[in-house]
């Protein structure tokens, strides 16, 4: 088969051999792909220095019989800044852990590199203290992508208009009323700004992230609901989320 071009996002590399890198990438249409880089861990290889998790590149691919080869990269941007600051390497890494985990091989959603890509840009000049929130917003609006849009305006057992107090069933698939929260739900009670909070980073464009407000006091909040609701639609164990929302104060 021919070699055929691929836009890519550098979510992950795996040591192969004595030389060789095994590259997993989002693809610009949304899919994951596995590539070999070959000789990329030699100390003379001009490839070794493009494929850096963050890093988007414009390949040139061959069909492996396992895998994809790469023939040529060519880097599109490096995403520099986000390896050069502890904060910003560790709130990125927790971007592509979750692409890692929960895109797959002929699955495609545009939108979803789009998304990516912007958060990336965005996190590289956004204030340390706006890193939480696009980590946040970044989960919540991947998985609405996905069809796990979490319902913060009505109840999500009932329909109905839900009153204070307010709870969040994460099985359940987001806001309860008070008559459904109370009918044996695994429900947690939340602060009005906690579901505030959470329709502003859905219905807020990433590049506005980083103005939008939330209290210390519901912070909290919106932290275990965020981490709690991408746990139970991605499975698999993220452990830069985990590690990243542990380090939250």
């Amino acid at each position: 088969m021919p070699a055929y071009p691929l836009r890519a996002l550098v979510l992950r590399k795996t040591k192969l051999g004595e030389t060789d890198l095994i590259l997993t990438l989002l693809a610009v249409d949304g899919r994951q792909v596995r590539a070999v880089a070959k000789g990329a861990r030699k100390s003379k290889s001009r490839l070794g220095a493009r494929v850096e998790p963050f890093s988007v590149l414009d390949l040139l691919l061959h069909s492996g019989r396992n895998l994809e080869i790469i023939a040529e990269a060519e880097t599109v941007a490096t995403h520099d800044a986000l390896r050069a600051d502890y904060d910003r390497t560790m709130a990125a890494s927790v971007v592509v852990d979750v692409l890692d985990k929960g895109s797959m091989e002929g699955q495609t959603e545009p939108q979803l590199f789009e998304m990516a890509l912007v958060t990336l840009d965005v996190m590289e000049s956004a204030p340390v203290s706006a890193l939480e929130p696009l980590v946040l917003a970044f989960l919540l609006k991947s998985l609405a992508m996905h069809g796990y849009r979490p319902s913060l305006d009505r109840c999500a057992a009932c329909g109905g208009e839900p009153e204070v107090p307010l709870a969040f069933s994460v099985d359940g698939g987001g806001i309860l009323c008070g008559r459904c929260a109370a009918q044996g739900s695994s429900a947690e009670a939340i602060a009005p700004a906690a579901r505030d909070a959470l329709r502003s980073m859905l219905r807020s464009r990433m590049a506005d992230v980083p103005a939008i407000e939330i209290d210390p006091a519901v912070a909290r909040d919106v932290r275990w609901i965020v981490r709690a609701y991408t746990g139970f639609h991605i499975p698999a164990r993220l452990r830069a989320l985990d590690y990243y929302l542990g380090q939250a104060r």
